[in-house]
């Protein structure tokens, strides 16, 4: 390098050479400019809007960053580069892309002619340090009695609903939950980009597959899903129901495969149940409104809220059961929700969690059969009494 620099006669510091070296690296062998903010821990999301607009998204706030590609070309080729380490391909043939990297980030590609100003890149960085629990009532996420009554919901098998917005960290909280997954159960997960991190060691990882340049080969989610009835799962988790594969997972909640869980974007408890019927009349099936009912009810034990609120903090805003059907409406009880009482000088948010007061919850039956009873007794019985 210090000879390439001689002979071109350039007069430049050492710091300086160290910093050209370094980014003559990053281009030829990693990520290019992005490299300096994949390996930030305090970033959450980077998003490339072409080669002159970089973002960041750290502690929930949306920041623009000095960073700058060369041009668009160079900016496509580190896409490519990206979306090549797991067997994908993205350019004017294949303009949009799904991938993620190898640490588990996703990431999201879309190039020209779909993209006007050239390529947007999209990643959605995961933690190194896998967030658990105990985190999430540290961060005021939670409160320590309602992530107690999280842990005993995994632990007793109840099929659980993530739902929530953009970023509003479903599949943070999805992960949280399967923490308490016993080791010796046989778990199968079905995701678009595979990001779930599970710890227990008998996990069978399945990734939907896009169509190639002619068209054939793809493989959706309920293709997946389908195919996880086949391979003795005891717990079947779909990293994101998004179409009809919400049928399927209906149909193994409520063939023998309690435990399972999925997300959806949803703002509401209700909204997720309503969003639920809607995907599944959206596949085609020809079934009459109750029966749809009916099933989502024989099905979905509990929905976890996850909510983003203005200031960028994330709550968990509703712990809620599915209890059953009167009429054509489903009924449904809270057990915890979060109320917004106000925010501070600093412009951040003020509320608290607040029990409901519901002392026998419609999964205690399921609560006794696991000797979790009286614990969840207790657990309520403490929310109760933070309430007063």
């Amino acid at each position: 390098m210090s000879e390439i620099i001689t002979l071109k006669d350039v007069v430049m510091s050492v710091s300086e050479q160290e910093e050209l070296l370094e980014d003559i690296c990053n281009d030829v062998l990693g990520f290019g400019p992005l490299e300096p903010l994949l390996a930030r821990d305090d970033i959450s999301d980077i998003m490339v809007n072409g080669a002159g607009a970089t973002f960041i998204e750290v502690e929930g706030k949306v920041l623009k960053t000095g960073v700058r590609f060369r041009d668009n070309s160079q900016l496509l080729n580190i896409c490519q580069r990206i979306v090549s380490q797991i067997g994908r391909r993205v350019d004017e043939a294949s303009p949009i892309c799904d991938a993620r990297l190898l640490d588990g980030s996703r990431v999201n590609v879309i190039a020209p002619p779909l993209s006007i100003d050239g390529p947007a890149l999209t990643i959605r960085k995961f933690k190194k340090d896998r967030l658990r629990l105990p985190d999430l009532v540290r961060f005021g996420s939670i409160t320590p009695e309602g992530a107690v009554l999280l842990e005993i919901i995994g632990r007793v098998r109840c099929n659980v609903l993530i739902s929530g917005g953009t970023g509003s960290g479903k599949t943070t909280l999805l992960n949280c939950l399967t923490a308490y997954i016993e080791n010796d159960e046989r778990i199968i997960t079905c995701e678009d980009a595979a990001e779930l991190q599970l710890q227990q060691p008998h996990v069978v990882r399945l990734e939907t597959r896009p169509p190639n340049l002619e068209g054939e080969g793809e493989i959706t989610m309920r293709e997946l899903v389908k195919n996880c009835l086949r391979m003795r799962p005891e717990r079947i988790i779909v990293g994101e129901v998004r179409g009809p594969e919400a049928f399927d997972l209906l149909q193994a909640m409520n063939t023998g495969h309690d435990g399972s869980m999925g997300t959806l974007h949803a703002n509401s408890p209700r909204e997720a149940l309503s969003r639920i019927e809607l995907m599944i009349t959206m596949g085609g099936f020809s079934l009459p409104s109750k029966t749809i009912k009916e099933m989502v009810c024989g099905s979905i034990d509990v929905i976890v809220q996850a909510t983003r609120l203005r200031d960028g903090s994330r709550r968990i805003t509703h712990i809620t059961e599915v209890i059953g059907l009167e009429g054509d409406v489903i009924i449904t009880q809270d057990l915890l929700v979060y109320e917004i009482t106000g925010e501070d000088a600093n412009g951040k948010v003020i509320g608290r969690h607040r029990a409901t007061g519901i002392a026998r919850p419609h999964f205690w039956d399921r609560a006794r059969y696991f000797n979790e009873d009286r614990r969840l007794a207790e657990t309520l019985e403490m929310a109760d009494r933070r309430d007063e």
